[in-house]
């Protein structure tokens, strides 16, 4: 657990950085320098992207994972690199191809009251190639078990650049469409610097001719593209949905809300990035006393660390809306509905790890597909009646029977949960603290409020959390600190 921890706090610390510069432009810069529309057009291109990038990408970013340490053979190992790296690009060149010829079909389907998308729509395809292999090129440095370079370019760099851009934008050196072909090149740029750096990990030797098991490898592959374009749709699917139904202004006011409750997730995403390529040795291996270990002890540190996040959100919601312009102020029930599905995200701990990397992965895919589609349905039901908040419904609804299948398909086929009765106190522990922050506010401006409630009730949390042991990996951290 050692490596684990080593470099999921350095994971941590870049994934908290990316997600502090994109509070920063999502909150403060977008509804300051852009007008609703813009920055709904924004959000619907860069939702849009993450939705179509696994189809693009066609599982091959999590089929080096799974197979690379399987191959004892390093030419079995180059015949995967070449694949994998492969495949993305014929995939790219047919959907080109649909794309130019069926354009103007594609266009007319904004016709209506979103026709600002339509001159910038081809950006769409731009930044989903480069997504897709973006993430190709982030897995190839996780087999190698060096994912903090990759961590940083996913989460941070963009986010950087896009900051810079807001700010030219404010002055007036740029305008919304050089803005927008500009942070479309950002993307691309982000993928070549990955390929620099997973070519200098490893510089393949192509090889075309398919590895040993190729059926095997394959067949993985097309299912896992469907697990992430059905893992893609629960999370991008209710924003492009919105502007589907209502003026595209509504998905950037949806988009903070969702933003800012994605923030619990991030101990989860930045654990995820290392104890992937563990897993997968732990189940190659047979090791299912070490996969158990690894199961629990992920979900003891992810329920203290995003209990954390989670309090320090929920409890301060209301004051951080004070500092959001009128135009985007929403209902505080959106946050805490997915605030609660992102903190179950992290209980469950490295289960989809263990899931994508095992033989069970076709029945967990069936399953994700009707929930996908459940989540469809409850869009297109929800959001005409419901507006925003319908969407916010149906993605609840949706991730949690989605997390709550997964966690059942583990205990019974491998015999093993991430619970505890650390996990109970944790629980419990998080339940009081809200109830106790949630209602207490000070009389000052609202960012003093935020800073001074945060700082109690961090301090406490964080303290009761080490001495009652809830984590091992926390209070190894903590222990090491109060030693200096």
């Amino acid at each position: 657990m050692g490596i684990v921890l080593k470099q999921s706090f350095k994971n941590l610390v870049s994934t908290y950085a990316g997600f502090g510069l994109g509070a920063i432009n999502v909150l403060f810069l977008y509804p300051n320098f852009m007008t609703p529309e813009y920055y709904g057009l924004v959000s619907f291109i860069l939702s849009a992207s993450m939705l179509f990038w696994p189809l693009m990408a066609l599982g091959t970013h999590n089929t080096l994972v799974k197979f690379y340490s399987s191959y004892s053979k390093q030419e079995e190992k180059e015949k995967l690199f070449s694949f994998v790296l492969v495949l993305p690009l014929l995939v790219g060149l047919v959907l080109g191809l649909i794309g130019y010829f069926g354009y103007s079909f594609v266009l007319s389907y904004f016709n209506g009251e979103n026709e600002l998308i339509k001159p910038y729509a081809w950006l769409i395809f731009i930044i989903t190639f480069a997504m897709a292999y973006f993430e190709l090129f982030f897995s190839w440095s996780k087999v190698f078990l060096k994912s903090t370079f990759g961590n940083i370019m996913r989460e941070v760099f963009h986010r950087a650049c896009i900051m810079i851009l807001l700010g030219l934008l404010y002055i007036n050196v740029i305008d919304i469409p050089l803005f927008l072909y500009i942070m479309t090149a950002v993307y691309v740029l982000r993928t070549l610097l990955m390929m620099v750096f997973a070519f200098k990990l490893h510089l393949p030797k192509l090889q075309f001719k398919l590895p040993d098991n190729a059926s095997r490898v394959i067949k993985y592959s097309a299912l896992i593209f469907i697990a992430g374009s059905v893992a893609m749709m629960l999370l991008d699917l209710d924003k492009v949905m919105i502007e589907y139904y209502l003026p595209i202004e509504n998905v950037a006011i949806y988009g903070i809300s969702i933003y800012i409750a994605s923030v619990i997730a991030v101990p989860s995403r930045a654990m995820h990035q290392i104890t992937y390529p563990l897993t997968a040795q732990l189940l190659n291996d047979k090791d299912y006393a070490g996969l158990k270990n690894l199961y629990q002890r992920s979900s003891n540190t992810l329920l203290v660390v995003g209990g954390l996040i989670f309090l320090l959100i929920i409890c301060n919601v209301g004051e951080l809306y004070e500092m959001i312009p009128q135009d985007y102020h929403i209902g505080f029930s959106i946050v805490i509905l997915i605030g609660i599905v992102k903190m179950y995200e992290n209980l469950i701990g490295n289960n989809n790890s263990i899931l994508f990397n095992s033989d069970y992965y076709r029945l967990v895919l069936a399953i994700g597909v009707l929930c996908a589609v459940m989540a469809v349905v409850l869009n297109i039901l929800l959001i005409p009646k419901f507006g925003v908040y319908g969407a916010s419904y149906a993605t609840f609804i949706a991730f949690f029977t989605y997390n709550t299948v997964k966690l059942i398909v583990v205990w019974k086929k491998f015999k093993m949960h991430p619970f505890s009765s650390r996990t109970w106190v944790s629980l419990g522990l998080i339940a009081l603290f809200t109830l106790s922050f949630y209602f207490w506010d000070f009389n000052f401006q609202p960012l003093l409020n935020i800073t001074l409630k945060s700082v109690i009730l961090g301090l406490l949390f964080v303290g009761f959390s080490w001495k009652l042991k809830l984590s091992n990996d926390v209070s190894q951290v903590i222990d090491t600190y109060l030693k200096r």
